[in-house]
């Protein structure tokens, strides 16, 4: 099955790259689209998922978007890259924890090229460097098609994180590439190698 590809080098509101997912996935329903791989960024957003809680608000000033993919509270912000996907599962294995298992070793395998070992936590769903989280997951299956995706803190502010308890989690335990001291090149084309390799 083919994918398409999608770069974005302008911020994206979130509210309308969500309306975006979900027109494709109506699209791959009644087959009119392929698959899609999207890399974008958000512009300063906060997003709660489903088993999110109001106690993971800290500064109680800011605006919260409800969202309707897994997880709880989380941060969205520029220098973050969002790995967006619209997958068809009916045409290929319906299986969901599979699913996670490949977005993890594609992000894990991307931060590999930066020399950073990222590892997964099943009790606490996202990627880690040195017992802080860099990568954040939220996926949502709407009749075997999966869609929205993953974040990974590149360059970002992570100051922001200071305003919530990002996936309920101490806004201390986040990182991102640059604060590992890493040297940030090709950050597009080799998210793009990645996870186009694996989810083809």
């Amino acid at each position: 099955m083919s994918i398409d590809i999608k770069i974005s080098k302008k911020l994206i509101p979130y509210k309308y790259a969500v309306k975006f997912l979900e027109k494709r996935v109506r699209d791959i329903k009644y087959n009119k689209k392929s698959d899609l791989l999207w890399i974008l960024e958000h512009p300063i957003t906060f997003t709660a998922g489903i088993r999110s809680s109001k106690s993971e608000i800290i500064d109680k000033k800011i605006k919260v978007i409800h969202s309707n993919r897994g997880g709880k509270i989380t941060l969205h912000s520029p220098g973050q890259k969002i790995v967006y996907f619209v997958i068809d599962l009916s045409k290929k294995k319906k299986d969901i924890r599979l699913l996670i298992n490949k977005i993890e070793k594609s992000i894990i395998e991307f931060l590999k090229l930066y020399n950073v070992d990222g590892v997964a936590d099943r009790k606490d769903i996202g990627i880690w460097v040195n017992e802080k989280k860099i990568s954040a997951i939220g996926i949502r299956v709407s009749r075997w098609i999966a869609y929205h995706g993953c974040s990974i803190n590149i360059n970002n502010d992570l100051n922001l994180y200071k305003k919530i308890k990002p996936c309920g989690l101490n806004n201390q335990k986040i990182t991102s590439l640059k604060k590992e001291k890493v040297k940030i090149k090709n950050i597009n084309k080799n998210l793009i190698n990645i996870f186009k390799r694996n989810f083809s």
